[in-house]
């Protein structure tokens, strides 16, 4: 057994899996039933399609990466897991800031912090 096996928590493997769970639902959402996502877009304009399904790239891609990095119980990879999804979130502040949409600002403030918080764990040394 490894260090980084050594060193992980259950709880830290729990929560990683349930966002591994949580981006591979919501991908699969985005394929089958966009609008219960998206209420406030136009599912009928020309090119939406393409970007939703980008969108659900991302987020399969993100849920496979989460999956791998907690089945294997590897440090550096579920590291550089939360370190994208900090990424991720700070966009979606960003983004949230720009539109003056609240729910999105508060959404990825929160996220911001569990990412965070999920770095500190996976990466203290005892």
């Amino acid at each position: 057994m490894t260090e980084g096996h050594k060193s992980l928590s259950k709880w830290i493997l729990i929560v990683s899996g349930l966002f591994a769970l949580l981006e591979l639902m919501v991908s699969v959402s985005l394929c089958f039933s966009p609008e219960s996502v998206v209420q406030t877009v136009d599912l009928n304009a020309k090119g939406v399609d393409y970007l939703i399904y980008m969108w659900a790239g991302r987020q399969f891609a993100l849920g496979v990466i989460f999956a791998f990095a907690t089945f294997k119980k590897s440090v550096p990879m579920l590291t550089i897991a939360y370190i994208f999804f900090l990424v991720m979130f700070v966009g979606d502040l960003f983004i949230g800031i720009s539109q003056k949409e609240n729910s999105l600002i508060i959404g990825a403030l929160v996220m911001c912090m569990v990412s965070s918080g999920m770095l500190f764990a996976i990466n203290r040394r005892k």
